[in-house]
């Protein structure tokens, strides 16, 4: 075993590791938990920004284009989640294939998808929120419905919006962290009732939408460029696809819930694919109806979908149902979002690259509860202080990467330990894993260069972390010093 930067950590002992967690999800809440992270703010409230900033109606091309690589990125997960059944997702996966400073690059990178997704959803979940008690009449300061910092001028600039902070998010993430606080069996059962309801809704909407669709607006299909890259025309395709990616990520949430699976090694893999397919058919048919009942010009706000139910008066009923499915929706997100998060952290302190703190299974409701505690405190600042847009962005970026790295680490292992069992095998390994990762490079190439430069200062955070404690504090070293 080396103990340079790229020591890998040997699956028996990934699989061998006691965290305390109660094994009670089935394939329907594993299934579940998937369908509850992934359909949310990238439905509700990125599809209207996209299309009215980047793809016009090519907005359904663009979905095509996520789904595609979330499409190869899930049947990687699945592989290694059928080796490697562990709390920790594609970090635990890194670790084994990839060595450990990979695996540290890549957890670090899993705080952007799953922290900043707890934060991006809160203001989503915000807007609409107060779009439905505005409805009712009931109007909140605007100094507490808005981030207090908004995208200036240049490629990292920020600038002051004279808000104070966006307290509709911050009291929802409160809220969603007690209930991750005090089990995986009552988060569980709450985001089960939420899926079927928001599936419902956007059913609803898909279907009674279809009959206010006018062809017209689907044309141009794909406008014209504007002159910059990425707004409109084919450059605009794909710079939408790499924003609403974030609509895809969360089925990679089922794997951080492997060692609370009944059957991990069955039931992880096929809940990742059953989950994306299913949302990948909703995703598609509601940016068809959505572009189709509103000019795609008009959709740059908050709350896209319940602008199109306004517009045509005979749907307006809809509007009160499909707004409290997208809050009911978004809360599942989160949801789920906070016990991936957790479990991660927990998985990284066992490991010794954070505090061992962050371990410590709370000895009643068995739940990793101080790094629940430490993702609620981090989204709160980062969902109160931030608008969605940045963060949206920037939850993109550090899952393509995380995807990209699990594409590879696939052939990594089939060429090291080709012995291992494997209860599911991606097929034409070759084309899907690279296939996969270039997709995913490709869309990170697409999104806004400040995203980039806010990636590289993340980036630089978290090595110098990993340089002050994970590498000294490693258990992998500490272990092969024992034995030496």
């Amino acid at each position: 075993m080396s103990l340079g930067l790229f020591a890998i950590k040997p699956v028996s002992a990934a699989e061998g590791e006691d965290h305390q967690l109660i094994r009670t999800l089935s394939l329907p809440a594993l299934t579940a938990f998937g369908i509850g992270s992934i359909i949310g703010t990238g439905i509700f409230v990125l599809t209207g920004t996209a299309a009215a900033n980047h793809a016009g109606p090519a907005l359904v091309m663009s979905f095509l284009l996520a789904g595609c690589a979330g499409a190869f990125a899930a049947l990687c997960y699945a592989e290694l989640a059928s080796i490697i059944p562990v709390a920790g997702s594609a970090y635990s996966y890194a670790y084994a294939t990839l060595g450990e400073v990979v695996a540290w690059f890549i957890g670090w990178n899993l705080v952007l998808e799953y922290t900043f997704s707890v934060a991006t959803v809160a203001v989503g979940w915000s807007a609409y929120v107060v779009s439905l008690l505005a409805q009712f009449g009931i109007h909140l300061p605007a100094a507490l419905i808005q981030a207090p910092v908004d995208r200036g001028a240049g490629d990292v600039g920020l600038i002051a919006t004279g808000a104070l902070l966006n307290l509709p998010a911050v009291l929802i993430v409160a809220a969603v962290a007690y209930v991750c606080y005090i089990g995986i069996r009552e988060s569980a059962a709450l985001n089960s009732a939420i899926v079927v309801l928001k599936i419902s809704v956007v059913l609803g909407f898909v279907l009674l939408g279809a009959g206010f669709v006018t062809t017209a607006n689907w044309h141009p299909f794909v406008p014209a460029n504007t002159g910059h890259f990425g707004h409109f025309g084919w450059s605009g395709v794909l710079a939408a696809a790499g924003i609403i990616f974030f609509a895809f990520i969360g089925f990679d949430t089922v794997s951080t819930c492997a060692q609370e699976a009944k059957n991990p090694r069955r039931d992880v893999p096929l809940g990742i694919i059953a989950s994306l397919a299913i949302c990948s058919v909703l995703y598609v048919a509601t940016a068809l109806v959505l572009t189709g009942m509103v000019p795609y010009t008009e959709l740059d706000v908050a709350a896209p979908v319940a602008l199109a139910i306004d517009r045509h008066a005979p749907l307006r009923w809809l509007g009160l149902p499909v707004k409290i499915g997208a809050i009911a929706a978004m809360i599942s997100v989160m949801l789920v979002m906070t016990v991936g998060q957790a479990r991660i952290f927990m998985a990284m302190a066992a490991d010794g690259l954070l505090p061992g703190w962050f371990a410590a299974v709370h000895p009643r409701f068995r739940t990793p509860a101080r790094s629940t505690a430490v993702t609620w405190i981090a989204a709160t600042l980062i969902g109160g202080l931030l608008p969605v847009r940045i963060l949206g962005e920037l939850v993109s970026i550090g899952t393509l990467l995380a995807f990209a790295t699990v594409c590879i680490g696939v052939l990594v292992l089939r060429r090291l330990r080709p012995e291992l069992p494997r209860r599911f095998r991606v097929p034409a390994p070759y084309f899907t894993c690279i296939g996969g990762a270039l997709v995913c490079f490709g869309l990170m190439v697409a999104l806004p260069p400040d995203t980039w430069i806010r990636l590289a200062v993340w980036t630089v955070i978290g090595l110098l972390i990993y340089a002050l404690y994970g590498y000294r504090n490693s258990r992998l070293r500490a272990d092969y010093r024992r034995v030496a």
